[in-house]
């Protein structure tokens, strides 16, 4: 039984090329809960005020504003939302 023939019937290259694919399908619960809590009531009202105030900045050609209050507000409403629902999920 020549070298080649062992390596088959062993399977490792086959099997390592599985493993690899089988850990790229893992998914993060964190991202499915962050889209989900940003379609809240509570974040999508931080959310719009954060869509005006870049809608608002974009609109003018010279303004040293920013959104930079409005998107900290939002998420850290997205992020509270978060952190009540993601350890729910951890096992």
């Amino acid at each position: 039984m020549g070298f080649e023939e062992k390596m088959i019937l062993n399977g490792e290259p086959e099997d390592e090329e599985e493993e690899e694919e089988e850990e790229e399908d893992m998914v993060d619960p964190i991202d499915a809960t962050r889209q989900k809590c940003a379609e809240t009531h509570h974040c999508v009202h931080y959310k719009e005020k954060l869509e005006q105030c870049e809608s608002r900045v974009g609109s003018r050609s010279a303004t040293t504003e920013d959104c930079t209050e409005e998107l900290f507000d939002f998420l850290h409403a997205r992020d509270h939302c978060v952190s009540d629902q993601l350890f729910h999920s951890v096992k």
